[in-house]
């Protein structure tokens, strides 16, 4: 009997880990395959990336809202009607007719998609003991790290295997449909006690406020530089109204919290506890990793000479280690909690990333920093964050994971906003370092074809590379070659130590409130006890 019920529990888990690899990989799978998508349509590149945008956007509002919800009507009800309504968004991307019914269904896919991983690890926090939660976090973290790292290179090869940019989201369906009738039967049901009314108003104020500041997240982006695009009222008095909607929600969750007849979207007394606010900071710091891993194909193409066919095939060996990482992650958790975890991870974030910014210019250098950093990726993502913001939460597990996880949607909508304007930087003293590299191979510059200069200096860095290799001359195109390097090691060198300083910020906080993360840990251990005898005395 005892068999049974452990292999019945293993199979519910593997429900949950199909389930977050299916949702997290249809954050990334798209861009693989956006041109394809756009040219169907007969859209703008402008247009085809609110394909991506509303995503992003329906994953922000909807995880911590289904969070709470399957807080109070059960996690299996809620998984289970998470992949019906993913399925059926999946279904309606594939076969949409136009462009507008396109975004539509994928605006419903991400409703679908928004509480999967949430909900996943509400579940393993309320149905394994304390031995197993990091374990199980950690695999949880794993596939979803790694299903968002690898998802162009599986949509690119789906688009290669079968011509048609329709089977990236119709191959969704039967996993969808196997994962409901499977996990009916083999998920146990899970709730927590909550009050009679649900905080309707809790939650538009926690809608906008999410929606305002992605928004204007996502229109730092859209052309000019960082500095002008901020100060217009696109993104800064977006940023102002989230802020300001914030503020109303606060002072909507604390009148809330004095009373007993709503159960809060977010409770008052959960947003002042220093310890769940500095989680939040370092999921969003977290999720700058992953902003910083995006940018590993273009490194590769552009660092270390890799066709531009080829480079994203150079993320596989971070890939794995996050994978390894991730459940590495988890067994550390279980063994020596998640702020020793915190640390240690920081620390090999520190050497991985650092060394890609700093030393990485060989394909030995790089496999290995990436492997060490994408080790220390897997350490992050899966269980010690979870676990630190499940022991502040107290009984809230899934309200306060699903903000976590907007936190590090946040950190990860940021970060590639900054770093391209690094790579943009970099690449743009290309001007100025031709004609020094020309003097000191005693070239001069005056001397070469009349508008070559001009050409190279308003060259995309994409095509940069093809360019110089078609110049004749070995000399001149040694000269620009190693500018080119130059340019383009000052390019990607700010993003991986800006993601090293990350981690030495997580580090930090780490220490700072290790005592309060303990007496965090101790106290949820009792609530945790209080809820088994109060279900027990009920199930009597």
């Amino acid at each position: 009997m005892a068999v049974e019920k452990t292999s019945k529990v293993n199979l519910g888990f593997v429900i949950l880990l199909v389930g977050v690899f299916m949702a997290a990989l249809d954050n990334g799978i798209i861009s693989a395959a956006l041109t394809t998508i756009n040219t169907s349509f007969d859209v703008s590149a402008t247009q085809g990336s609110w394909g991506i945008t509303l995503y992003t956007l329906g994953l922000a509002v909807m995880t911590p809202i289904v969070g709470k919800l399957a807080d109070r009507y059960g996690r299996k009800k809620l998984f289970l009607i998470e992949i019906v309504i993913f399925t059926i968004g999946s279904l309606g991307v594939a076969l949409s007719p136009n462009f507008t019914l396109f975004l539509a269904a994928r605006l419903l896919q991400s409703f679908g998609g928004g509480g999967i991983f949430i909900i996943a690890s509400s579940h393993v926090l309320s149905t394994f003991t304390k031995e197993k939660q990091g374990s199980m976090l950690g695999l949880l973290g794993g596939m979803n790290g790694i299903a968002s790292v690898v998802g162009p290179n599986i949509g690119s090869f789906l688009i290669d295997l079968t011509g048609n940019w329709h089977w990236l989201f119709l191959i969704n369906v039967p996993i969808g449909i196997a994962l409901v009738a499977v996990g009916f039967f083999s998920l146990k049901e899970t709730k927590s006690y909550v009050m009679s009314k649900i905080d309707f108003l809790g939650i538009s104020l926690l809608s906008f406020s999410i929606l305002s500041v992605m928004f204007a997240i996502n229109n730092i982006g859209r052309g000019g530089s960082f500095a002008d695009v901020f100060i217009k009222w696109s993104v800064l008095g977006l940023l102002i109204l989230g802020v300001l909607i914030f503020a109303a929600l606060i002072f909507v969750e604390k009148r809330n919290e004095q009373g007993d007849e709503i159960d809060p979207i977010l409770p008052y007394s959960l947003l002042r506890k220093p310890t769940y606010a500095m989680t939040m900071v370092m999921g969003l710091l977290s999720g700058t990793f992953i902003g910083a891993i995006i940018f590993i194909p273009s490194f590769a193409q552009q660092i270390l000479g890799v066709s531009a066919a080829k480079s994203g095939y150079w993320m596989t060996p971070l890939a794995l280690a996050s994978g390894i990482g991730a459940g590495g992650g988890g067994y550390f958790v279980d063994k020596k909690g998640p702020v020793k975890t915190l640390i240690f991870a920081g620390i090999i974030g520190i050497i991985g990333f650092g060394g890609l910014g700093y030393f990485a210019d060989t394909k030995l250098l790089f496999i290995i920093f990436s492997v060490i950093a994408g080790a220390g990726f897997g350490f992050v993502l899966g269980a010690p964050l979870t676990v630190l913001t499940s022991n502040a939460a107290g009984t809230q597990k899934g309200s306060a994971i699903g903000t976590l996880s907007v936190a590090r949607q946040v950190g990860l909508t940021i970060s590639p906003t900054i770093f391209a304007a690094f790579i943009q930087n970099g690449f743009s003293k290309i001007g100025d370092l031709v004609p020094q590299k020309l003097k000191e191979h005693g070239i001069d510059p005056s001397q070469l074809p009349e508008g070559s200069m001009e050409e190279l200096a308003g060259s995309s860095y994409g095509d940069l590379q093809a360019k110089i290799d078609q110049i004749p001359a070995p000399e001149v195109r040694e000269a620009l070659h190693e500018a080119f390097q130059q340019a383009a090691h000052s390019a990607y060198e700010p993003i991986y130590l800006t993601t090293a300083v990350m981690a030495l910020l997580i580090i930090i906080i780490s220490i700072v409130f290790s005592k309060q993360f303990n007496q965090d840990a101790i106290e949820s251990d009792r609530l945790d006890t209080q809820e088994k005898h109060l279900t027990a005395s009920e199930n009597e």
